[in-house]
């Protein structure tokens, strides 16, 4: 599904990630772990084609990122759903009407978008709190809202930057709860955390950015 071929990327001469080696398959969670500012979220961004590789190259399902162009970005992008730490939810808009507008920018009609919303909501325990702007919402709340938001045009990827980084230890069980329900549904995860405590908890592969390199931990 996803492969990353001695790829490296940098600016300025210096280098963030170096000669990655990557191979995931559909179906499976994925952990990546460093240190804060290691290039874990770099990594991400060159998944979902926020930045290309210096050199080398990934490919994610039919398409080279070598010979990406421009109008393909947003078709992988709806392929690829993306949990952010800090959220990036809508704050002029409530948590229903933040869902909803992923869809709205893929031209799905207004029928399929209120059926599809409801259901994300279910899913993640916010039906009550769904005409509620993210100011009105907990942590917690706020990130089950972007797990919602990033499956709601149902991923083959998910991709996860420190999704549970500002939890505490039991809103972290109650997200990994709702994230693993939607993995065992078929959803590929790459998870990157820098919570050692959380990952040793799953015998999920574990890779480890250091010093520029990916290494398979187990």
């Amino acid at each position: 599904m996803l492969t990353f071929e001695n790829t490296t990327f940098g600016y300025n001469g210096h280098s963030i990630v170096k000669d990655v080696n990557l191979n995931i398959t559909q179906g499976e969670f994925n952990f990546l772990i460093g240190k804060s500012g290691a290039g874990k979220s770099t990594l991400l961004k060159l998944v979902y084609a926020d930045i290309l590789p210096t050199s080398g190259n990934i490919n994610f399902l039919q398409y080279d990122y070598n010979k990406l162009k421009n109008k393909n970005i947003p078709l992988i992008r709806r392929k690829i759903g993306v949990i952010f730490q800090d959220f990036k939810l809508l704050k002029d808009r409530n948590i229903f009407d933040n869902l909803a507008f992923v869809m709205e920018v893929t031209n799905t009609p207004k029928s399929k978008i209120k059926k599809r919303v409801d259901e994300v909501l279910a899913d993640v325990g916010l039906t009550h709190k769904k005409r509620h702007l993210p100011e009105q919402l907990s942590g917690g709340e706020l990130q089950r809202a972007a797990i919602a938001r990033a499956i709601i045009n149902e991923p083959m990827l998910v991709l996860a930057d420190e999704p549970t980084g500002n939890l505490d230890p039991e809103t972290t069980a109650e997200i990994m709860e709702i994230i693993l329900r939607i993995y065992k549904r078929g959803t590929t995860f790459l998870f990157a955390t820098h919570n050692y405590d959380l990952v040793n908890k799953y015998t999920f592969p574990v890779y480890k950015i250091e010093n520029q390199k990916l290494l398979k931990m187990r």
